[in-house]
């Protein structure tokens, strides 16, 4: 495999777990169960719950700092046929983290992959960009505009 179809994969695993990470658990699980895949697979790690540190930058560019801790749970499954799947979601969702794994290592079946994005993947961002849409819409609502007057003091 050449250095730019690596670049490719590591993208496309990028925008998978991403996508399942933010999903919302409800979703997931209903959208999973309607694709009619449940292979067996063993628990390499987790489902664990534990703290990240969140990093930030004052300015978007000056020096890093500590801005505080998230909790997160993490998971990592084996399918039986040896495909390896992460996740790490925010909160205390086992159920969430140890589903997204095993959608991550589904999506690396040759045959599934496609069937994933097309029935999961897709489905879940669309909800993702409804929910972002329907929050900025509320959050521009609410937003107010201040100006100033001139006085006539001279």
């Amino acid at each position: 495999m050449s250095f730019e179809e690596q670049t490719v994969e590591a993208e496309v695993r990028q925008r998978r777990l991403a996508v399942l990470a933010c999903a919302a658990c409800e979703d997931l699980v209903r959208l999973w169960t309607r694709l009619g895949f449940d292979p067996a697979f063993d628990l390499l790690r987790g489902p664990e719950t534990g703290l990240v540190m969140l990093r930030g930058r004052i300015g978007g560019g000056g020096a890093p700092f500590n801005f505080g801790e998230a909790t997160v749970t993490r998971a990592t499954v084996r399918l039986k046929n040896g495909a390896v799947g992460h996740a790490m979601v925010l909160g205390h969702d086992t159920v969430h983290a140890r589903l997204a794994a095993v959608v991550d290592a589904a999506a690396q079946v040759d045959g599934m992959a496609a069937r994933v994005e097309r029935d999961l993947l897709v489905p879940l961002a669309a909800l993702q960009a409804e929910n972002d849409d329907k929050r900025a819409a509320e959050t521009a609502a609410t937003r107010v505009n201040f100006f100033t007057m001139a006085r006539g003091d001279d």
